[in-house]
């Protein structure tokens, strides 16, 4: 057998480091002591996980791939990383899998990693455990191509015998694992959007999709779930906000499966390391019918997003 690509190598590591993220999330929670900061306000916070996750990831990634562009959500002093952090370890099913053509010869410095650490920080901090989740998205040519979604807290409400935590993994060209696809149902329309960042023009933009029920959460990885496991038909968030680390890995694990996402306008976003970090025109996802929701956005919420 070949010796695994480099790209199957980044994403088995990532996994593995996800998992171990997921670990430190949870040890934060457990010891009940958050270290809340606020960055930019109420709605914008950093916890000690969101803190030393960063740490774990990106010292990680950086040790075993040193050529490789790492942005991270957090902007953290350039410390020591405690060797505790430290996950040098892979999940061997991944790099089993064949890695497809088009990336067999992908350098290292040809690509970039895009960490949230705690994607959902203020539903951390308030309990909605299931919200939460890490991401890891890895691009090249300014395109996501693979990503990992670890959710820390998937089943914590199934009682004290379910596994806790879950990793969903995908590469475009090769699929998405780690969950049952399943898409919503054709004959209605359900809207994910937003939970704590709402302004009228958000309102404005859904209200004229006409949906059957909107569906309020946090995280932009929670939201891309809700679409590949059939809870939700469209994802749209007609405002600034989102970053390139919010939707770098949940936008690979959707497109590995068919569905699309790109701003209001019908933009993809671009993930080159010297790229602006906002998404600063909205975001549209699907996992089926994006047509259907692109064409009914109004031209009064496209005029007041400018890309």
């Amino acid at each position: 057998m070949a010796s695994p690509t480099l790209l199957m190598r980044v994403v088995a590591s990532a996994y593995s480091v996800a998992e171990k993220a997921a670990t430190i999330v949870r040890n934060v929670m457990a010891t009940g002591d958050l270290g809340i900061v606020e960055k930019s306000g109420a709605n914008d916070l950093q916890t000690k996980a969101d803190r030393l996750v960063q740490k774990s990831i990106c010292a990680s990634l950086a040790r075993k791939f040193p050529k490789v562009t790492i942005i991270g959500e957090e902007e953290l002093p350039p410390d020591e990383v405690d060797e505790e952090l430290i996950e040098d370890g892979h999940c061997e099913e991944i790099l089993k899998k064949t890695c497809p053509a088009q990336y067999t010869g992908i350098k290292e410095e040809e690509l970039v990693i895009w960490v949230d650490p705690l994607d959902g920080t203020k539903e951390y901090t308030e309990g909605l455990l299931d919200h939460v989740t890490v991401l890891i998205g890895i691009a090249y040519g300014g395109k996501a191509i693979a990503g990992v979604i670890n959710q820390p807290y998937y089943n914590y409400e199934a009682g004290a015998n379910a596994a806790l935590g879950r990793t969903i993994w995908g590469v475009l060209g090769l699929g998405a694992f780690g969950f049952q696809l399943t898409e919503a149902p054709a004959s209605k329309h359900i809207i994910v959007t937003t939970r704590s960042h709402s302004s009228a023009l958000v309102n404005d933009c859904i209200s004229a999709l006409n949906p059957d029920s909107i569906i309020r959460v946090g995280g932009a990885g929670n939201k891309i779930i809700q679409l590949i496991e059939g809870k939700a038909s469209a994802y749209v968030y007609a405002s600034p906000g989102c970053k390139k680390w919010d939707t770098c890995a949940p936008e690979a694990i959707l497109h590995a499966v068919g569905g699309k996402i790109t701003d209001i306008h019908g933009n993809p976003f671009q993930y080159n390391k010297e790229v602006k970090h906002m998404n600063s025109a909205g975001v549209l996802a699907t996992l089926r019918n994006y047509d259907y929701y692109a064409s009914r956005i109004p031209s009064t919420v496209k005029q007041s997003l400018v890309p």
